[in-house]
């Protein structure tokens, strides 16, 4: 049956459209994430009023992508000519599939995994939902192909409805949103010239990514007033390299890697405390010694990252948490090697004498400064390593700089050097808007009370969201601790805070639901999704269109 037929209704419809989406393998970083964009705008044009309108739906080549992916942009005006508008946004790519090990090639076949499922003897709940007919299963299915077809179901309905549109709907559709965002990124310029060119006014934007329970039997839907940011602490540890059979004379930077692990890796003592929000700890992303091959001489550098969630804390407060942890652990293993060296001394019978097992701890910053104080040309320096990695992954490359600029301290000291990596993602929430919080509040109540739903209505999102790169809570000086510690940063930050100060757009995930998102159990309940998110989409897109500008 015709995805836009006429006889299908909105639940239908939007079940076949999750279904044509998930069946379009669209994995981050694979040719079929460019692909899937052109067959959405295609489906798209089909729609009566972009046929009347053609020039209304379009593709934005993202610069220098080297798989050429493309955002999706479609645009319905109001008939009553004015500027207020909302953006419908959602992310076509996907994680990979290898977690399905044998299930593999039906990864994007929502029926034959229903199928599986429903004999499942792994799991009785999933078995159980499975029979119940009430999920789908399949790569994307949650994340986040069902949030598309809910906005592309939504921008039908406004299209064949003129009469129901106060304003005016703008759908964007972004790639490469599992790894870098690096589609809304580039759509944030696009944001602003249509915004110039057609005289909008951005009242609101509506992410649709998956949510989930927070535990079993949680009853509420949640919405989210903002999104959570993150950034990427990274840790360059030089050492002092020995023979093994002197292993007590070198300095192991893996050890003191492994220390900043054990403080740093899940310690919930270092996340943030705020009332009534998802907090998670930081947590080791890579952690391992720089060596090319075997030999008996102990590891000269090391390198760890954490991924770190931002909730309110400022970059100038994080890099001050870790340069007091890697002072810390700089103390313990001095410590701990003149304890050991001791130990070695007396139990081989050898008179005694002390080493020194000094660290010195620098942040990127301070550390270029020092280098620029013996003559080294840090930018040019750092510039002509990035040129030479640039087709490394992009955290590689930070290590790379870090490390070719530690070549030329001549000093040569043992040494922990501070820095970000890539991403930085901005975190955001609404603030000083109260007619689009009150008007989440005020549906979310009335459309609860109506369906039996019970919302519960958050200011992050707990997981990483496209909504990061619509607006910015601006931190003023204390960005500077960002970027003046972030190699290249200009290259590789990415962020394009004037674009977000201009844009400036309150954005919500109002998101489908689901479970078990990033596995191959990911299953969307089809019950909310398909049939009552389209509804109060609806409700707070109307409600958003009338507020004043």
């Amino acid at each position: 049956m015709d995805l836009l037929s006429k006889d299908l209704t909105e639940e239908e419809r939007i079940e076949k459209l999750t279904t044509w989406l998930v069946n379009m393998p669209s994995v981050n970083g694979t040719p079929n994430e460019a692909g899937i964009a052109d067959q959405i705008a295609a489906l798209i044009k089909q729609f009566p009023y972009f046929t009347h309108h053609p020039t209304q739906v379009w593709l934005h080549q993202i610069p220098n992508d080297p798989l050429s992916r493309k955002n999706v942009f479609a645009f319905v005006r109001g008939p009553k000519q004015t500027k207020q508008t909302v953006i419908f946004h959602s992310h076509m790519d996907t994680v990979g599939v290898k977690d399905f090990g044998k299930l593999e090639e039906h990864a994007f076949d929502p029926a034959a995994l229903l199928d599986y499922f429903k004999t499942y003897t792994g799991d009785d709940t999933i078995r159980e939902q499975a029979l119940s007919g009430d999920w789908m299963f399949g790569r994307g299915a949650l994340d986040m192909k069902s949030g598309l077809a809910v906005h592309l179901s939504n921008l039908l309905y406004y299209s064949e409805h003129p009469d129901r549109l106060i304003g005016n709907i703008l759908l964007m559709v972004n790639p490469i949103e599992e790894t870098s965002h690096g589609g809304i990124i580039a759509a944030t310029e696009e944001l602003l010239r249509i915004k110039e060119t057609l005289s909008l006014d951005y009242v609101a934007a509506i992410n649709n990514d998956y949510t989930s329970a927070f535990y079993p039997g949680d009853p509420a839907r949640y919405i989210y007033t903002g999104a959570v940011g993150k950034c990427l602490p990274s840790f360059y540890v030089y050492g002092r390299e020995t023979h093994v059979g002197e292993t007590l004379k070198g300095l192991d930077p893996t050890f003191v890697t492994s220390e900043l692990n054990r403080q740093i890796n899940n310690n919930m003592s270092l996340a943030e405390n705020l009332e009534g929000e998802m907090i998670l700890p930081p947590c080791t992303l890579l952690n391992r010694e720089i060596k090319d091959h075997y030999n008996v001489q102990t590891p000269i550098t090391s390198f760890i990252y954490f991924n770190y969630m931002i909730y309110e804390r400022p970059p100038e407060d994080i890099m001050n948490q870790l340069k007091t942890i890697a002072y810390n652990v700089r103390d313990m293993t001095k410590k701990y090697y003149e304890a050991q060296y001791e130990a070695f001394l007396k139990r081989n019978g050898l008179p005694s004498r002390m080493l020194t097992w000094d660290l010195a701890v620098y942040t990127y910053e301070e550390f270029c400064e020092k280098l620029g104080g013996q003559g080294v040309n840090v930018k040019a320096l750092a510039e002509k390593i990035h040129l030479e990695y640039q087709k490394e992954d992009i955290r590689t490359i930070t290590y790379h700089i870090v490390d070719e600029l530690r070549k030329h301290d001549q000093t040569m000291q043992p040494c922990i050097i501070i820095f970000f990596g890539p991403p930085y993602v901005p975190y955001t929430f609404i603030e000083g808007e109260k007619q689009i919080l009150n008007i989440i509040h005020e549906e979310a109540e009335r459309f609860g009370k109506e369906t039996g739903e019970t919302f519960s209505i958050k200011r992050f999102f707990p997981y990483l969201s496209d909504s990061s790169y619509l607006s910015l809570i601006d931190l003023k000086n204390s960005l500077e601790v960002l970027t003046k510690n972030f190699p290249e940063w200009d290259s590789l930050g990415q962020v394009p805070f004037d674009h977000l100060r201009k844009l400036d757009i309150p954005s919500i995930n109002l998101g489908v639901y689901g479970m078990d998102a990033h596995k191959w159990t990911e299953r969307v309940y089809k019950p909310y999704t398909f049939h009552k998110l389209p509804k109060l989409t609806r409700r707070l897109t109307s409600a958003f269109l009338k507020i004043e500008g």
